[in-house]
Order: structure tokens, then C-alpha cells, then sequence
């Protein structure tokens, strides 16, 4: 028998007593605003250079928690904070926005990647959310409207920086790009409904790109493709699977099947879903790898069997909404299962939030650290809240 209750209060507190305050009490920059990303276990900063996705992250966390958790106000003070910095720092003449700053907000580097712009997107349709004042929403039509142009047609990209890979030679593409739109402009449906039929559109465009980097035959959701839609079985590194992406996936799929009542693509996102944890689970450890070959052979990327956070954060959230949409105990099982592990491994009860990388044996690394450029208040706290929303509705 399922004890939701137990669930709940476990992964409440969980939330509320040990990540959302410290992230409050030790990321916030009282100098220059925004957010304070590398800080090592016990919340001391390490680094002052700041993430700008870690910036866009914390700005639309702490607005979804102030939209579905509880109206702090002191959730919006952060994320205002985060998007104000934004605002003043990281755009580029060109539009783009750069990748990381310093504290004070000069900028250090810019990626080809727009995922920055993304994660902009997202905090400032989610403070919309909150506090209902047009020009958030406004800024976050304009950078939606260009950066879907450029996935839409990498031509559209005001900033034109030469490819990791000559094109000419090996011209693949990538499924994160989808995937992430897929999320962003959910979101924007949300609360901008005036354009629904254009986000519906858009959608349905991620969603065909994600179904061709599936390949039922290979159990395999390929991370990265050929442009006529074929694995590319040649090189190490376009045979990567990264299960925890599969799982994030799935989540997303999961959301928009129940939006639509789509019970196609909700069987997809269980394909997907289960094709992950086949191929991501550690049976001899536990956890969730980080990367592995579609054809076993060995990977060369020297972190493929540590156990991230992140993976598990969103183990956690496709298996509960499956359960919660299909009523298969089988998810069930998986929800606890990794529960039980990521709770065993990752939480810090004596100075708050969640390690970040463990070895394959589950032992934290060291030093361990809290934040990083890639790690803030984001995965942690989105699967602990849609763990806490979804149990208090009844899976």
C-alpha cells in the first residue's frame, strides 16, 4: 500500500525546511544583486563569477514557488533580484545573452547555445505569473520570438560563432534544443493564452524532432542525429545516451499527454521513459548513470558513471506522473525506488540542499559543493514541488 502521506510530508519538508532557505540565506548577492551561484556544502561562496542560466533558473523557481507553494514574498524579492541583474548585465549588443559574468556583471563568456535565453525566458513569464505586470510578459514574448527563429533556422542567430564540428564533415543535430522548447513554451501557453494556437504550434513541432531521436530497434533516445534523421553509429560521441535527458523528456511529454488527453503520446513518453531507466539504472550500484553507449560499448566522456542530481530529480517526476496518469504500478515502483536512493545519497539534513555529483558507489565527492555553474536552485526544487503538487492532488 502506498502511504502518500509519508511521500508528502517527506518530500514537503524536504523543500521547505532544507532547500528553499538555503539558497535565501546564503545565494543572494546583497552587493550587486542577484544570485550567488558556487557555493561550496555549507553554503559559502567559492567562486564569485555568476551563471546567467543560474540567474534565469532561480528567477523562475522562486516565482513557481510563490505561484504553487506558498506567496512568500520574500521569493519574488530573489527573483526579481535575478532578473533585474539580467536585465542589466547579460545581453549582448547583438540580442544574445552571455553564459557567465562576473559578479558585478561583466561579462566572461558566450556560447552558440541558447539556453541562457531560455531559462530568461521562463523567469520572466513566471514572475508574469506572479505578479500579473505586462512587461515581463512582454520581455518574455520578444526573446521567445527570436530564439525559437533560431532553432527554427540557425541563419536567424544574430551571433554567427563557427560550429564545435565543421558542418561539412559531420553535420548532426542535437535533441536538447526540443526538448527544452518543449518545456519553454508550455510555460508560455500558461500564461499567455492569447497566443495558445501559436504555442500549440510550436509544440507540436518539438515533439515531432523528439520522435526522431527515437529508435525503438536500439532501445535508444539518441541525444544527437544526422539532419535526414539517422543514428550515427560511427563515433563515440553520437552514440551517447544520456538517460537523464530521457527522463526530463518524458516528464515533458507526460505534461503536454495530459494537456491534450493524447493517449498516443502518452505512450510514447512511457516508451521513453522506460527505455531510460532500462538503460540508465546501475543494477550493481544503484543510481542513475549519466552516460551511456546505445551499443555498450565504452564511453569517453570521464565522468559517464558518476550519479548526478539532476537524473534522479527527473527519474522522480516522470515516474510519479506516469503513475499518477496511467495507474501502472510499475512507475510506482520506480518512484520509490529512486526516492529511496537520491534520499539516501544526496540530501545534506546538516547543512541543507542536495550534493551534487556522487562516484558510481554513491560516495559524495570531494570537496563536496551545493552550486555550481550548472547547479542551483532549479532540479531540486521543481521535482521536490511537483512531487509535493501532484501527492496533495492524489496519484
Amino acid at each position: 500500500m502506498f502511504d502518500q502521506d509519508h511521500y508528502l510530508k517527506l518530500y514537503t519538508e524536504e523543500l521547505e525546511r532544507y532547500c528553499i532557505p538555503f539558497w535565501l540565506e546564503h545565494g543572494q548577492d546583497q552587493e550587486y544583486g542577484g544570485l550567488l551561484n558556487c557555493l561550496d556544502r555549507k553554503g559559502e561562496v567559492y567562486s564569485l563569477d555568476k551563471s546567467v542560466w543560474m540567474q534565469g533558473r532561480c528567477a523562475y523557481m522562486y516565482s513557481h514557488l510563490y505561484n504553487t507553494f506558498k506567496q512568500d514574498p520574500r521569493y519574488l524579492d530573489l527573483a526579481r533580484s535575478c532578473i533585474d541583474f539580467l536585465n542589466a548585465h547579460c545581453f549582448d549588443k547583438d540580442g544574445r545573452m552571455y553564459f557567465t559574468v562576473t559578479r558585478d556583471g561583466k561579462p566572461l563568456r558566450k556560447r552558440r547555445y541558447y539556453f541562457s535565453e531560455t531559462f530568461y525566458i521562463m523567469a520572466n513569464i513566471e514572475y508574469y505569473g506572479a505578479t500579473n505586470e505586462p512587461s515581463y510578459l512582454a520581455a518574455a514574448r520578444k526573446v521567445y520570438d527570436m530564439t525559437y527563429a533560431i532553432y527554427q533556422d540557425p541563419k536567424n542567430d544574430p551571433f554567427q560563432i563557427f560550429p564545435k564540428v565543421y558542418p561539412e564533415t559531420r553535420n548532426l543535430k542535437p535533441q536538447g534544443p526540443s526538448m527544452i522548447f518543449l518545456n519553454v513554451t508550455s510555460i508560455m501557453r500558461q500564461f499567455d493564452p492569447e497566443r495558445t494556437s501559436l504555442y500549440n504550434e510550436h509544440i507540436d513541432e518539438c515533439i515531432a524532432e523528439i520522435k526522431k531521436h527515437n529508435f525503438p530497434e536500439m532501445h535508444a533516445q539518441l541525444e544527437s542525429i544526422t539532419q535526414d534523421n539517422r543514428p550515427f553509429l560511427d563515433s563515440s560521441e553520437a552514440r551517447i545516451i544520456n538517460p537523464g535527458h530521457d527522463l526530463e523528456c518524458a516528464y515533458f511529454l507526460a505534461e503536454e499527454a495530459q494537456y491534450r488527453n493524447d493517449k498516443d503520446l502518452l505512450s510514447f513518453a512511457e516508451s521513453v521513459f522506460r527505455d531510460a531507466i532500462k538503460n540508465g539504472w546501475d543494477e550493481e550500484y544503484q543510481g542513475i548513470l549519466y552516460f551511456v553507449d546505445c551499443l555498450g560499448k565504452p564511453v569517453e566522456a570521464y565522468e559517464h558513471d558518476m550519479k548526478l542530481w539532476w537524473p534522479h530529480n527527473e527519474g522522480i517526476n516522470a515516474s510519479l506522473l506516469l503513475y499518477h496518469l496511467t495507474k501502472d504500478p510499475f512507475y510506482l515502483e520506480w518512484f520509490i525506488k529512486i526516492t529511496d536512493y537520491a534520499f539516501t545519497h544526496f540530501t545534506d539534513h546538516e547543512y541543507g540542499e542536495w550534493y551534487g555529483y556522487l562516484r558510481r558507489d554513491g560516495k559524495v565527492t570531494e570537496p563536496p559543493c551545493k552550486g555550481h555553474t550548472y547547479k542551483g536552485p532549479f532540479h531540486v526544487m521543481r521535482c521536490l514541488n511537483n512531487t509535493v503538487q501532484l501527492l496533495k492532488k492524489g496519484v
